[in-house]
């Protein structure tokens, strides 16, 4: 898709099937001027074709490229617990929505098999520093009554808190991530702690 529009266009569209190139293909739309080639454009075009890629063949196609990667062995060691892949592929919708490239969605979705206590980035433990731990030291007896451990039970709890100590949404959901996940970019929030599961969620919470 992406070379075929270097040299060639049909008039505004970016993006087009295999069988639309060559329906459309015509020497008129070949470009007289040189092509440049444009690495973010590629990887935008490269993030749309990952976000309409099935789940699961996404994951596939990642299991493929981690033996090859800085870091990779170790995830692929991690997918080889069934319970570790069934997390990935629960947590993927989120994470595809925000990788471009495999490796990014390498990278986002480490915090799922993270050793604990995590490391914390830069950013994330200044989030923690700057009063979080506090506000998630309050939060947690919030989360150990759920029972419905459900991405609607937890938004409605996390809310209810925030509500409950006057503070906004965001006071709780920054230090939450930075917590759950080491870091400051994660996918939704309440769909990492769903994800991670009420012991591990809890757990990571308990070791601030």
């Amino acid at each position: 898709n992406y070379l075929a529009r270097l040299g060639w266009s049909h008039g505004d569209d970016e993006v087009f099937s295999t069988e639309q190139m060559i329906e459309w293909f015509t020497l008129g739309g070949i470009g007289k001027s040189a092509a440049r080639f444009d690495f973010a454009k590629l990887e935008n075009l490269n993030g749309l074709y990952m976000r309409d890629t099935p789940d699961g063949e996404l994951l596939d196609a990642l299991v493929a490229v981690l033996p090859h990667v800085d870091g990779g062995p170790e995830m692929l060691s991690a997918l080889a617990e069934p319970d570790n892949r069934a997390k990935l592929l629960l947590a993927m919708p989120g994470l595809k929505e925000r990788a471009k490239t495999l490796i990014e969605l390498q990278t986002s979705s480490q915090f799922l098999f993270a050793r604990r206590p995590l490391a914390m980035e830069e950013k994330a433990a200044g989030l923690l520093d700057d009063g979080g731990r506090e506000v998630m030291a309050g939060l947690l007896p919030a989360l150990e009554k759920q029972s419905d451990w459900t991405v609607e039970s937890l938004e409605q709890a996390v809310r209810d808190f925030a509500t409950a100590q006057d503070l906004k949404l965001g006071k709780v959901a920054q230090p939450l991530r930075a917590a759950l996940t080491g870091s400051t970019q994660s996918p939704p929030i309440f769909d990492v702690l769903a994800v991670l599961g009420r012991e591990e969620a809890l757990g990571r919470l308990k070791d601030l």
